[in-house]
């Protein structure tokens, strides 16, 4: 019988921190030191006491692993997209890691060009990520970029794609996911970050000169506000967008004169956002400007002062307006309504609107990949926890839909043999919280089936119901895969990201943790079959929910999570920081100090039994930096009740050694990591196969 594995033990060095004549002890504040052998050597340690405890289910692993790809079409190409005269697609080869971005000029039956094959330029890197991928308007140089170690610093290179050779002109600063040609074809407008990765400068190069000369356009020094770039859908103009979580401003060039000067739209106001579109002369500014939820309002391009501004679509207190979208001859407007997405569409010509029309009640859908201005078609990728991801082109006038492309799913994905369904929770206020759940038919309401519970909640961003077939591996074994729809999140409107952010985060949380309870008070699943999972802010969330209540999950799996609230958001010289303001409050602010302390999962570490954990990092995140996850497991380590080698409160760290926030950046090696998560959440809830 082999010597059961140790955990690792981290040192301790005690290190005091004041803050408003508050003192904390931070015992593992050292981790911060990336050179140091010691913290390389703890991390490497940590990965192999995972390795090592979980050697038992590496037949599983593997097992999940090979349903996964047996479920891809590994071989395979994209709904190609017409821009000018060419269709662009991207494709993949069996056994191959990376995509291969292709273009064919006329026809889909005319030969294929092969722009970029990431795969060879990857046999050089351990991990490899595009950012931008732009064409020039007369389709002759492909810009793009690459990150080769996931710490999302990108080098910008050109490519001539007549003679299929690189241009000497190389971005080697470090450069953002921000790229737009001006109409001249030879000039780029793109953006820089400074060492806190806030995407912060403006540069303009052309073509044939040296990088080191290109000309900055707009440099923004508060580091509250980031630097975006878009050009308008018509191509009129470049749009220079300065922006903070809680206001915007938005400065505008001709996309004909790249080497004029850029007007400011309106300028910054306190906690207003608002964005561009142009057509025929008109700017359409959605805007929350004296509406939660947004409005849309429009002004001519030759007087576009706000006191000019006209309403257009006025505010709604029940549909939030995420977006319009600017054709020749139609407007689309994207929206939220009773927490499921929509599509309006109105016609010019007669001022006639529609809503898209989908055939299910609980589904979702991804703007599509729309360049051409002129065109009636609108495309969109459809997709509900039971169908997987169709791209269809939507006639706007004729209204009739042709499904160009379903992702397929193989080994006999039948839909009819899922059930789809959504259920509100009551939160500790009494707001009703929607949660989205898929499940296999015939599964019983006894309180026996396993769950696997998701959710993030911050920033606005919502989780909306989609499919993945991943999760059949779990599905497939008998398991519900539930959503918490959370305050954080904008699922319900704009009220419900400020619900659940600033003085209201707690809100998230305890959302979560109704949630659960829920699942579990009808009966669809218990705590011992309870497994929980979040990433990055729903780490943050994962690492809060166990602190309030332990009792109620049995796996947790807490991706790059950010735990460690005060003592980051302390510290202005890491990356994001000052950005964040915004979203979680500054702890400067004695209230937001006490607020935030009392709920960041690293500062409420005690003496009790935990759920089993798998908590992830990356060396080289620049949003979650690593040490987060590592102090967090160091100190629950030296805090927590149970014994792990009785397979009790099991806790584990795995840190990506070469890699970012993303993990993997292969598909199959992503597989792997997705596996590795999945065998511990089965094997924690007593699955062996």
């Amino acid at each position: 019988m082999s010597k059961p594995l140790t955990a690792p033990t981290a040192a301790v060095r005690p290190f005091e921190i004041t803050t408003h004549g508050h003192s904390r002890v931070d015992n593992y504040y050292w981790m911060r030191q990336r050179e140091d052998p010691e913290v390389i050597a703890y991390l490497e340690a940590e990965n192999q006491y995972a390795q090592g405890m979980l050697a038992h289910t590496e037949e599983l692993q593997n097992q999940l692993y090979q349903e996964m790809v047996d479920r891809i079409q590994e071989t395979d190409v994209t709904a190609p997209v017409k821009h000018g005269e060419y269709y662009y697609y991207s494709r993949t080869e069996a056994g191959k890691q990376y995509d291969i971005h292709c273009r064919k000029a006329g026809s889909l039956e005319a030969p294929e060009q092969l722009l970029v094959d990431m795969n060879q330029l990857a046999e050089q890197y351990d991990y490899l990520e595009m950012g931008i991928f732009e064409v020039s308007p007369d389709h002759k140089v492909l810009a793009y970029s690459l990150d080769t170690d996931g710490a999302e610093n990108f080098i910008i290179f050109f490519k001539d794609l007549e003679s299929g050779e690189l241009l000497p002109d190389q971005i080697t600063a470090p450069t953002t996911y921000q790229g737009e040609w001006a109409n001249d074809n030879k000039t780029l407008f793109y953006t820089t970050q400074d060492y806190a990765k806030r995407s912060y400068k403006c540069f303009r190069h052309t073509l044939g000169t040296d990088p080191a000369s290109d000309t900055l356009v707009y440099h923004e020094p508060d580091e509250l506000y980031r630097v975006a770039l878009e050009k308008t859908k018509d191509q009129r103009f470049i749009i220079i967008n300065i922006h903070s979580m809680e206001s915007s401003e938005n400065r505008f060039l001709d996309a004909d004169t790249p080497e004029g000067e850029f007007r400011t739209v309106h300028p910054r106001q306190a906690r207003m956002l608002y964005q561009l579109d142009h057509r025929q002369g008109m700017f359409y500014i959605v805007t929350n400007d004296q509406a939660t939820n947004f409005r849309l309002m429009t002004a001519p391009v030759s007087d576009y002062a706000k006191s000019s501004w006209q309403e257009l679509i006025p505010h709604r207190q029940d549909v939030r307006l995420d977006q319009v979208e600017l054709f020749a001859n139609h407007m689309v407007r994207y929206e939220r309504e009773n927490g499921l997405r929509t599509i309006a569409i109105t016609r010019f010509s007669d001022q006639q609107t529609h809503y898209v029309s989908f055939p299910e009640p609980i589904y979702s859908f991804e703007e599509g990949d729309n360049p051409d201005y002129e065109s009636a078609l609108l495309r969109f990728v459809y997709t509900s926890l039971t169908t997987p991801e169709s791209d269809f082109d939507y006639h706007m006038d004729s209204r009739e839909r042709q499904l160009i492309k379903q992702q397929p799913v193989l080994g006999g994905y039948d839909p009819a043999d899922y059930q789809s369904e959504r259920l509100f929770a009551a939160a500790d206020d009494g707001t009703q919280v929607p949660i989205s759940i898929v499940y296999r038919k015939g599964m019983s309401k006894d309180g026996g089936a396993p769950c696997l519970l998701y959710g993030y909640g911050s920033y606005g961003a919502s989780i909306d119901p989609s499919f993945n077939a991943i999760r059949l591996s779990l599905i497939d074994r008998g398991f519900i895969f539930a959503i918490a729809h959370i305050r954080g999140g904008e699922e319900m409107g704009r009220h419900w990201y400020d619900q659940g952010k600033f003085l209201n985060k707690v809100n998230t949380f305890t959302d979560f943790i109704a949630s659960a309870k829920h699942l579990i008070a009808l009966r669809y699943t218990a705590a011992e079959k309870l497994a929980v999972m979040g990433r990055s802010a729903g780490g943050l969330l994962m690492g809060a929910v166990v602190t309030m209540a332990p009792e109620l999950f049995k796996a947790v799996v807490a991706g790059v999570p950010f735990v460690d609230v005060v003592t980051t958001m302390l510290d202005e010289s890491i990356p994001l920081t000052v950005g964040e303001f915004e979203e979680w409050g500054n702890p400067q602010d004695p209230e937001y100090y006490r607020y935030m302390l009392s709920y960041s999962p690293y500062d409420n570490v005690d003496a009790k039994a935990y759920p089993n954990m798998l908590v992830t990092a990356g060396l080289n995140d620049p949003r979650v930096q690593y040490w987060e996850p590592a102090k967090w497991v160091a100190k629950i380590r030296a805090a927590a009740k149970g014994d792990p080698s009785e397979g009790a409160n099991r806790l584990f760290l795995k840190t990506f050694m070469g890699a970012g926030h993303f993990s993997s950046s292969g598909r199959y090696d992503y597989l792997k990591d997705i596996a590795f998560e999945y065998a511990f959440i089965l094997d924690t809830l007593g699955f062996t196969r």
